[in-house]
């Protein structure tokens, strides 16, 4: 695991995957759906939700070693 979080890290530690990584947050972490979503909808967004968390968390591992 180790690998992969310095490899999520380096991938992610310039200016463009920093602007990749807030892309990904905006449309994922930070959207919202409306009280007229549907289940299937629900569902997806916190699938992709947890996508970009768990890259996240790679990141943050990968910076700390």
């Amino acid at each position: 695991m180790e690998k992969i979080d310095h490899a999520y890290a380096r991938a992610f530690a310039g200016a463009d995957g920093r602007a990749v990584m807030a892309h990904l947050r905006a449309i994922t972490i930070e959207r919202y759906l409306g009280a007229d979503a549907t289940d299937a909808q629900l569902r997806t967004l916190e699938a992709q939700r947890a996508l970009v968390h768990q890259m996240e968390q790679h990141i943050k591992r990968g910076q700390q070693m």
